[in-house]
């Protein structure tokens, strides 16, 4: 059976966050820690290796598939920032349309730093995807 990697564990987020070698990528990743543990009201604890997740929520596809999320969450890789939101909520896309400069994926939105976005556009990207998620999936 198929073991998912990324699970939520014990590991430092601020010794992680320590590890960003760039100075301006490091002190981005302290203000968007700030910012998601504000807005979700949700303690900050680290899933797999290097996503920094906020809250939690357990999935069942129509497949059988199953596992454990962060409700939102995000990583500081090397290129750029990635932002967790919920995949499938149809608000996500009308939010970015006034997020500022990113790309998007399927569960993805990518940033190369804060001061492209409008903070409080990624507030309401927060609280729509932690709705979004819990009404999707409410016996939590």
């Amino acid at each position: 059976m198929y073991e998912l990697k990324t699970k939520e564990n014990d590991r430092s987020v601020i010794e992680f966050i320590e590890t960003v070698e760039n100075p301006k990528k490091r002190e981005d990743a302290y203000r968007l820690l700030d910012i998601f543990t504000e807005t979700s009201g949700y303690p900050a604890k680290m899933w797999g290796t290097n996503i920094i997740g906020f809250g939690s929520y357990h999935y069942k596809y129509a497949t059988g598939h199953e596992g454990d999320a962060p409700l939102v969450g995000y990583s500081p890789r090397k290129s750029n920032f990635s932002l967790y939101f919920a995949p499938g909520d149809t608000k996500r896309e009308e939010l970015l349309q006034k997020f500022g400069k990113h790309k998007s994926g399927k569960g993805c939105v990518y940033i190369n730093k804060i001061a492209d976005i409008d903070v409080e556009v990624l507030k309401e990207l927060i609280d729509q995807s932690i709705t979004f998620l819990k009404e999707t999936y409410p016996n939590q």
